[in-house]
């Protein structure tokens, strides 16, 4: 579905599932502020991360409130919600389910008990040794509560899980524990009764921020949250850090030394152009892999277009190198949202254009170049080649702002499988055929990796390349639907209960059964990353 920017280069066709942002995560501490409004506005400005649900949790010192439910943040929160959540201290989380079911039961915060009080925790991110710490919580926490046993079935419900603790620790040295044992990508928010927390993995694969206000302290996913509720950008919430925010101020502790591996793909799509993620612009590194690209791929042609909204930096960066000219021959609806109303047979026939509908009088007998910032499955691409074509364009130049996307990830990005990526199977010109293009050309690795103005070894391109830097566990223990039941009445979109969740809980004598049920073996050690 369109996310809340309403981004559609990825989500014109129904049914067409383009790649997946993670999640948005906010928190702050402001004493005299009104914190459920401040998170509100922090998660609106991070609705493109995650469409599925929205919750907020806020504390006023002595006892934590929690709102939460399935849907848009505009959606979930009114006046009237947001009223009844009191407090100085708040976190908060859109989400978009990458482990456990989009359903209600997953949406975040999550809730837990603390050996002192309760924690509220919000992740951005995936975990690759979800199955190791499951057998952690088991083996610590034998009578399994809170939100594990009312069937939530995420990697944030085991760390929420996981920071229980005893009476002998506090929240701040429970977490200082679990941290260096979660593998994979996470940054996180949580909060106890008085003090908010912020922690980012050792690699630093998802965006984290740090923000001051007037009177308190802000975190968010991107700097664009900061912005909108007037935060003022401190810095980055280091790979391997954990804040801590209290009465007494800000402190920070190291839970593990630096690796950086940040997502390229941050750049390429997934944040907000109006971003910064390590000191380069997220629209300026769009606009530099447009002329990059024009550089690698020229052709003669009439027009550069983008596909809205992604692709329109890059479109305008290959016009500035190029010197052909620019222009909008796609008109998007724009009031298109997330719509729960499916098409009819009639309207789905149309496809494409019930979001997007060509300048008839700009297009025809134009040779094009149309930019787009990525090709997943192709079908897209091949849709809107052809409604160009019907709208009278001479000649169709498909340009893609990044490498052939090749291979899963497994930290924090829902693409289709790999046996659905296009570039998987075909070569650029089988793909230029299969999408009815003249020509195709695609960003080289290095243009891409030149734009973002990072060196190459601080960034993560598992996703072009199949280099992961966070070593992955056995293959058994891997994708993105391994803890998923596979229902045949599912739409592919409400996956249902978690199976491995359910190998993992269920008493022993009966779990071999069932993990052998699943086509599992008892879990090993998955191994660590170096």
């Amino acid at each position: 579905m369109p996310g809340g920017d309403g981004r559609l280069n990825h989500d014109l066709l129904p049914g067409e599932k383009g790649p997946q942002d993670a999640c948005g995560v906010f928190g702050v501490w402001a004493p005299g502020e009104e914190v459920a409004k401040l998170s509100y506005f922090g998660l609106y400005a991070l609705q493109h991360r995650g469409q599925e649900s929205a919750g907020i949790a806020t504390s006023d010192g002595s006892k934590i409130l929690i709102y939460k439910d399935m849907g848009l943040v505009s959606q979930v929160f009114n006046e009237a919600s947001l009223s009844t959540l009191l407090g100085h201290l708040a976190v908060g989380h859109t989400r978009y389910s990458t482990t456990g079911s989009s359903s209600w039961q997953n949406a975040q915060p999550t809730l837990g008990r603390t050996a002192a009080g309760t924690v509220a925790l919000g992740h951005n991110g995936n975990l690759t040794n979800t199955a190791e710490l499951l057998e952690l919580v088991r083996e610590r926490y034998p009578k399994v509560d809170g939100e594990l046993a009312r069937g939530n079935t995420t990697d944030t419900a085991v760390i929420t899980a996981l920071l229980t603790g005893d009476l002998d620790h506090s929240l701040e040295a429970t977490a200082m524990e679990v941290l260096p044992r979660l593998r994979g990508a996470f940054c996180l928010v949580f909060m106890d009764e008085t003090t908010l927390y912020a922690a980012r993995d050792p690699q630093g694969v998802r965006p984290l921020v740090l923000g001051r206000l007037e009177r308190g302290w802000v975190v968010a996913s991107e700097t664009a949250a900061l912005d909108i509720v007037g935060a003022s950008f401190v810095r980055e919430v280091e790979p391997g850090e954990l804040i801590i925010i209290d009465e007494d101020g800000l402190r920070t502790q190291r839970f593990a030394e630096v690796k950086r591996a940040g997502c390229v793909f941050e750049y390429v799509y997934l944040a907000r152009p109006d971003t910064t993620i390590a000191g380069r612009g997220v629209h300026e590194a769009r606009v530099e892999m447009g002329r990059q690209l024009a550089a690698e791929y020229p052709v003669e042609a009439d027009l550069v277009i983008p596909t809205p909204e992604s692709g329109t930096p890059a479109a305008i960066g290959y016009a500035q190198a190029s010197g052909i000219p620019f222009g909008q021959g796609l008109v998007k609806n724009t009031y298109v949202g997330r719509t729960f109303i499916q098409p009819s047979e009639t309207i789905r026939q149309r496809g494409i254009k019930l979001k997007l509908n060509p300048l008839k009088a700009v297009i025809k007998g134009k040779r094009l170049i149309v930019v787009d910032d990525s090709i997943v499955r192709g079908n897209t691409q091949r849709a809107l080649v052809s409604m160009l074509r019907e709208a009278g364009a001479a000649e169709v130049h498909v340009r893609i702002s990044s490498p052939p996307i090749t291979w899963p990830c497994f930290y924090g990005i829902d693409f289709a499988s790999r046996a659905e990526l296009i570039a998987t199977g075909l070569g650029v010109d089988e793909v230029r055929q299969a999408i009815g293009a003249d020509s195709l050309g695609y960003l080289s690795e290095d243009g891409m990796i030149a734009a973002t103005e990072q060196p190459r070894e601080s960034l993560c391109t598992a996703c072009f390349t199949g280099v992961y830097p966070i070593k992955l566990p056995e293959t058994q223990h891997l994708g993105k639907n391994l803890l998923e039941r596979d229902f045949s009445t599912s739409d592919g979109c409400d996956p249902g209960p978690d199976a491995e969740f359910e190998s993992v809980l269920t008493p022993e004598p009966e779990r071999a059964t069932v993990l052998i049920e699943h086509g599992q073996v008892p879990f090993g050690d998955p191994g660590r990353p170096e």
